[in-house]
């Protein structure tokens, strides 16, 4: 544990001398997941189904804020519905509009779990989205993470049903029917919203209690959670759920809730104190959890020589001499005489 400590002491001091070339990196990163992600699941359109188009939009990226990154992303959802149609298109145009209405109605500073969320279904771990979200955040991130929800099931729609709406004999609005009827009708969409927000809420609630390893209840109760959702909801649903992977988006989002609760909190709960105070009108019960945090001490090496000091020879400065503090000088001939004389 302590080695974990001091390697996460050093990650911290390295991010705090290089976040100016750090932050665009992660950014950098982040908007090439996204996009990747997106033309991996669209990629109707040539010209951005390219590695190198993907590169420049995340350089790009790396400059802006992540409200840049969230624009970028829905201006290539765009692009790509209309290399299958005009008419998709301008669905989702105002779909998107939508959705950033009542994004941007409740909450602005919350557009990491928009952005993070399509690309956690594409990883296989859309679980992590709101066990984090909820370990850190707070409720206001239900609403952007249930429109990344939207969003990417959107994009599988258009997907697996590109064929019909690429066909000359469909007409204009039968196509906007189809779509406006299988995003409603989704009920595997509507549960994962369900799964999203319970599991936001009660991450969010145990987390913020006092209770010892309150995040790392939070954080098991979330992950399990989601997977009782998810499972029995498409029992009852008869939806076609995939049961290990739900597991496996349960067990990832666990392992990720541990790394956030490391990398944010970092608390040692052997060393809680419980204390009371008064004043005139309260009377205050304060529980006070110390961080872990392990100092760094600076290594000096002394090199102690037993060999004895060579003479001086000519021209060198003569040695000081050595003083012995402490020694006195044994008279053995004094001492037997005293003895003797006390006999």
């Amino acid at each position: 544990m302590t080695t974990l400590l001091e390697m996460k002491q050093k990650i911290k001091n390295f991010y705090g001398e290089h976040d100016t070339w750090l932050l665009p990196l992660l950014k950098f990163l982040l908007a090439f997941l996204v996009f990747q992600s997106i033309n991996s699941t669209l990629g109707f359109l040539e010209a951005l189904d390219n590695i190198f188009i993907v590169l420049i939009l995340s350089i790009i990226c790396a400059v802006l804020p992540l409200n840049g990154m969230a624009v970028l992303g829905c201006i290539m959802i765009v692009a790509h519905c209309y290399g299958v149609g005009v008419e998709v298109a301008a669905f989702s145009v105002l779909l998107l509009l939508l959705l950033m209405i009542l994004f941007l109605r409740f909450t602005s500073r919350d557009n990491l779990a928009l952005i993070l969320t399509p690309a956690a279904f594409a990883l296989h771990m859309p679980a992590a989205v709101p066990v984090g979200s909820g370990l850190l955040r707070g409720p206001s991130c239900a609403v952007p993470a249930c429109c990344g929800v939207i969003l990417y099931y959107f994009m599988e729609i258009v997907s697996d049903r590109s064929t019909v709406l690429q066909g000359k004999e469909t007409e204009s609005v039968q196509k906007l029917q189809i779509l406006l009827d299988a995003l409603i009708n989704n009920q595997e969409m509507w549960l994962n919203i369900l799964a999203f927000v319970v599991v936001l809420m009660v991450v969010y609630l145990i987390s913020r209690t006092s209770a010892d390893y309150s995040w790392r209840i939070g954080d098991a109760a979330g992950a399990v959670l989601y997977i009782l959702i998810m499972v029995l909801g498409g029992m009852f649903l008869n939806v076609n759920i995939n049961i290990g992977s739900v597991i496996l988006s349960g067990a990832l989002a666990a392992v990720v809730g541990l790394l956030i609760e490391f990398a944010a909190l970092g608390i040692d709960y052997s060393r809680s104190e419980t204390t009371q105070f008064e004043d005139d009108e309260y009377v205050y019960y304060v529980k006070a959890v110390p961080k872990s945090f392990v100092a760094q001490s600076e290594k000096r090496i002394k090199n102690i020589s037993s060999e004895p000091a060579e003479t001086p020879g000519e021209g060198d400065e003569e040695a000081s001499p050595v003083e012995k503090v402490g020694e006195e000088t044994f008279d053995f001939e004094k001492q037997l005489e005293e003895s003797l004389k006390d006999l």
